[in-house]
């Protein structure tokens, strides 16, 4: 019986998909960015490999972890701009 060899998984996939838990936890910012990175240049890589290397379910947890950090970082900063934006405006047309 002939055994198939074992892919090697790409270590971009694999640094993806860490900094994208590390967006959610320890490096908001520079993790999702990484993720968002790495993980655009895995799937590349993944593609140009035609089936030698395997990682993109990796590269493409670490994307989207990686956008949903930034978009709820960018909702958050919209809230909060607009809610004390709103407070002043209330303060100045109260007066």
């Amino acid at each position: 019986m002939n055994a198939i060899p074992a892919r090697p998984t790409n270590p971009l996939a694999i640094v993806s998909l860490i900094a994208g838990v590390l967006g959610w936890t320890l490096l908001p910012v520079l993790g999702s960015i990484a993720a968002v990175i790495t993980g655009h240049m895995a799937r590349a890589e993944i593609r140009r490999a035609n089936g030698a290397i395997d990682g993109d379910g990796l590269a493409v947890t670490g994307l989207v972890l990686g956008y949903l950090a930034i978009a709820m970082g960018v909702v958050a900063v919209l809230a909060f701009v607009l809610f004390f934006g709103g407070l002043a405006a209330l303060a100045v047309w109260a007066n």
